[in-house]
C-alpha cells in the first residue's frame, strides 16, 4: 500500500498533468469507490469544473476545484490513475472517468476494489469522514518530538503497531514505520508508553528524515501519464531499504541477520542487533 512519500509523488505528478483543465464530464462506474454519492451526483458535482490545484493529506490526495468542491482519493492497496488518449480503449478494472477539456480523459483503475472517493465541500474538508481524526501532518510545525511522545504515550500497545495508527502519526505505514525504528535504534515490540523523551526525538527525527528522501528520490521522476502511480512496491533491494523486505540479509550497520515477525497481521522487520532495546 502506498505511503506518505508514494502517495505525494502522485499527487506531484497529477499536479503537473490536470491544473487547469475542465472536467467536461465524470462518469462513476463502480458505485462503491463513491459509496456516499449516486453516480449521477458524482457526475453532476465534477461536470465543467476546472482543477485549481492537487494537493495531499496523509495517505489522500486532494483534488480542489473552482466549484468548491474537493475530490478525495484514497489509493488504497492498487488505485492507479492514468491519463489516456482519445482513441485508447479504457483499463481493466477502471471505476471512474474524467474526461478532460484536452481531449484526453483521466482514468482512475483498481484491481483490488479497496480505493475510496469522496466528494466535499472545501470549507468542510476538514471535518469530512476521511480527514477529521487525521494527525498533523510530519512537516507540519505542530508534529514536534513532544507532540509525538504524547500522541504515543497514551498506548501500552508495540511501538511499530501505534505507529501505523493514522490518528497519531500521519502518512506512516508498514515499510517507512520499520524504517525509522531501524534508523533510531527502537525495537519495534517497546510499548509506545515506555517511549522515552531522548528515544522521542530520535524517533522523530528518523521519521522525517526517511519520509523526506523518499520524497527527495522521487521528485526527480518524469510525469509520466502512463504512469502515475510514482513506482510504489518492489522489494528492499530495488528501492534501498536498511530493514524492510529483507528478512535474513545483513544488517548494513552491524551486520546482524534481519528478522520478520508478524505484528496486527503486518510483516515487521528489524535487525536484532541495532534493535535490542
Amino acid at each position: 500500500m502506498p505511503e506518505l512519500p508514494e502517495v505525494e509523488m502522485v499527487a506531484r505528478r497529477l499536479r503537473e498533468l490536470v491544473v487547469g483543465r475542465t472536467v467536461v464530464r465524470a462518469r462513476l462506474l463502480r458505485p462503491g469507490l463513491a459509496p456516499a454519492h449516486s453516480p449521477p451526483q458524482f457526475a453532476r458535482w465534477l461536470r465543467g469544473a476546472r482543477v485549481d490545484e492537487v494537493a495531499r493529506r496523509g495517505k489522500h490526495i486532494l483534488t480542489h476545484f473552482d466549484n468548491r468542491r474537493t475530490l478525495v482519493t484514497h489509493l488504497r492497496m492498487t488505485g492507479r490513475f492514468l491519463l489516456l488518449p482519445a482513441e485508447e480503449p479504457d483499463p481493466a478494472h477502471t471505476h471512474a472517468l474524467f474526461w478532460l477539456d484536452d481531449g484526453r480523459r483521466l482514468a482512475f483503475t483498481d484491481q483490488r476494489h479497496f480505493g475510496m472517493m469522496l466528494i466535499a465541500r472545501r470549507d468542510e474538508l476538514a471535518r469530512a469522514e476521511p480527514l477529521r481524526r487525521l494527525a498533523p501532518e510530519p512537516f507540519d510545525e505542530e508534529f514536534t518530538p513532544a507532540y509525538l511522545r504524547e500522541a504515543l504515550g497514551r498506548s501500552s500497545r508495540p511501538l511499530k503497531v501505534v505507529l501505523l495508527d493514522q490518528t497519531r502519526v500521519v502518512g506512516l505505514g508498514n515499510i517507512y514505520a520499520a524504517e525509522a525504528l531501524h534508523r533510531a535504534g527502537i525495537n519495534p515490540r517497546l510499548p509506545a508508553r515506555r517511549l522515552s523523551t531522548h528515544r522521542a526525538e530520535a524517533l522523530h527525527r528518523e521519521i522525517l528524515a526517511v519520509l523526506a528522501e523518499a520524497i527527495s528520490a522521487g521528485s526527480t521522476l518524469n510525469a509520466d501519464p502512463r504512469d502515475l502511480d510514482a513506482g510504489y512496491g518492489g522489494g528492499g533491494a530495488e528501492r534501498g531499504w536498511r530493514v524492510y523486505d529483507r528478512e535474513g540479509q545483513p544488517c548494513f550497520a552491524c551486520g546482524a541477520p534481519i528478522r520478520r515477525f508478524t505484528q496486527g497481521a503486518r510483516s515487521t522487520y528489524y535487525c536484532p542487533g541495532c534493535q535490542r532495546r
